[in-house]
């Protein structure tokens, strides 16, 4: 019995997500380690994230441009998910701050540009198809929490069998995993980016994207929301330490809040239903204000398991609703291009300009400073009323 087109696509999807988050739960708690055994100091270990972040800033919009004015999505995905595993691969000999630096950047640049392009393919399914975005994404955020986990375990065995290198060889099997899932990737449904228009008429309407004001308010508003959980990724562990929590009590607040984004992406498409994308971005950031302006000022581990849950909606309920806005209201022509724009905002100048002002401002205020991430969350608010009152008076963007 054959499967039907749409669960056969949302699989090899879910398949890619689950594998690109396998990377990434890997690297965000011990690529850090791997960084200082090479011999690396705080400062330029750093400068290795910021250089990638800023990096990806310029590469990853000309390369979503690039894909939409191909409509080769699957082959360029491809090529960068190979580049990715050479990088790292590469990674094995070098020795010394630049050849890292460099090598690094290029890493992390080609496997960064491939969330967009991926997006931009479940869209179109989303779009065309009537799929669920939620229950596909949500493959990634449970191989997040795994990974996380079992590569903990797996380095705590390899360090005491004195295996020297075991972050990179686990980073580098990730990725070539990451590799074999972009080989399944589904082109874009047959209503989607790559068929809908050809050459000069993707460029126009790339164009036409990017000159949009209310494109970039869009972007804007949804960045402010995101960006405000950068005093929560690079100092949220510090803080709860600071308040004598336990490595495993923290280790269990980490893991509760990706559950609960979890659960949120299980129900998206009701939610959706229910209060349609922008109103999903407003419940992001109104979440947002409540779980930064609380997390300063309630100390007590009873407080912080409770406003863990709130990550299904800082989070989650604002990164859907974010997916779903664009599925509605960008140009297929554009797709690629679109997703790229709002990753290089949203998780490139955002993340970088936020997570340097986060650590001026936790040294300064400590657990405190977790109000200005509060009034981000507001402004991303305010950005999404603005959106609404511009869509309600007709103003939308092409669909």
């Amino acid at each position: 019995m054959s499967l039907p087109p749409q669960f056969a696509r949302s699989t090899r999807m879910a398949v890619f997500y689950a594998a690109i988050f396998l990377v990434i739960g890997i690297q965000t708690p011990f690529w850090p380690v791997w960084l200082a055994g090479r011999g690396l100091g705080a400062q330029q270990i750093a400068t290795v994230f910021a250089a990638a972040i800023w990096v990806k800033v310029f590469a990853t919009p000309v390369i979503g441009a690039a894909t939409d004015r191909l409509g080769r999505h699957r082959g360029v995905m491809i090529g960068l998910a190979l580049l990715a595993c050479v990088a790292y691969a590469a990674l094995g000999p070098a020795v010394g701050f630049v050849p890292i630096l460099a090598i690094y950047a290029v890493a992390a640049t080609a496997q960064s540009a491939l969330m967009p392009l991926g997006d931009s393919i479940t869209l179109a399914a989303v779009r065309d198809e009537g799929v669920d975005y939620g229950r596909i994404r949500l493959w990634g955020s449970v191989t997040f929490v795994l990974a996380a986990a079992g590569s903990g375990a797996v380095l705590a065995v390899a360090a005491a069998d004195d295996q020297t290198d075991p972050v990179l060889l686990l980073v580098f099997a990730a990725s070539v995993l990451l590799l074999l899932a972009c080989l399944v990737v589904p082109p874009p449904s047959a209503g989607g980016p790559a068929s809908r228009a050809r050459g000069r008429a993707r460029w126009t309407a790339v164009v036409a994207l990017a000159a949009d004001r209310r494109f970039w308010l869009f972007v804007a508003s949804v960045a402010a929301i995101q960006s405000s959980h950068q005093l929560y990724y690079g100092f949220g562990t510090l803080y709860w330490r600071g308040l004598g929590f336990s490595d495993a009590v923290i280790g269990g607040l980490w893991a509760e809040g990706v559950v609960a984004e979890i659960v949120l992406f299980w129900y998206g498409r009701r939610l959706i239903a229910w209060c349609g994308p922008i109103g999903l971005m407003g419940l992001g950031g109104a979440a947002g204000v409540i779980r930064w302006g609380l997390s300063g000022v309630l100390p007590e581990l009873g407080a912080a398991a409770t406003l863990q849950v709130f990550h299904a909606f800082s989070f989650g309920a604002a990164h859907l609703g974010a997916m779903h806005y664009m599925a509605r209201t960008v140009p297929p022509e554009a797709a690629a291009s679109a997703q790229a724009l709002y990753a290089g905002v949203s998780a490139g100048i955002g993340s970088g300009v936020i997570m340097l002002a986060a650590g001026q401002l936790y040294a300064a205020f400590g657990g405190r400073a977790y109000l200005f991430m509060a009034l981000l969350s507001a402004l991303g608010v305010v950005g999404v009323a603005m959106l609404a009152h511009r869509n309600a008076a007709g103003a939308t963007v092409p669909r």
